[in-house]
């Protein structure tokens, strides 16, 4: 039990990490180019950001997922690479179809991988929606308020 707690506290770290870098990475990009940005002039300016942010966050989940298969492929947890990476993917985006099952001794581990990519996915919402509000493509015309009223 003690090498699963060691493991998936090293992983747990090591993704939070890399998801705080990516994000920060993303903002930076955004801030760089904000001065381009002007949601108003053309429609499809916020819908090229959003894209960007959210390939970008694809991107970051990926090397986190891949990590994990990684590390699930290096402890003898699963017999080969692919099924390595698949049951990572499977796990970390909570999905669980439950067709490849690890051994007793490191179930834990694949436990705590569910639950950090639950965070982590929450995180990245959070961000996608922040980027969105902050470009204010949720608002309508019919939302303003006219001269009219």
């Amino acid at each position: 039990m003690f090498a699963n707690l060691a493991l998936a506290t090293f992983m747990v770290s090591l993704t939070v990490a890399i998801h705080l870098g990516g994000l920060l990475g993303l903002l930076w990009v955004l801030r760089d180019r904000a001065h381009r940005i002007r949601a108003h002039a053309n429609r499809l300016v916020p819908l090229g950001v959003i894209l960007f942010v959210v390939l970008g966050l694809v991107a970051i989940h990926s090397v986190e997922i891949w990590l994990y298969g990684a590390a699930f492929w290096a402890i003898g947890a699963v017999g080969d690479f692919e099924t390595a990476l698949y049951f990572s993917t499977v796990t970390f985006t909570t999905l669980g179809y439950g067709d490849v099952v690890l051994e007793g001794n490191w179930r834990l581990f694949g436990a705590i991988e569910a639950g950090n990519g639950l965070i982590l996915f929450g995180w990245s919402t959070a961000f996608l929606l922040s980027v969105t509000s902050r470009l204010r493509l949720l608002e309508h015309d019919w939302l303003e308020k006219t001269g009219a009223d």
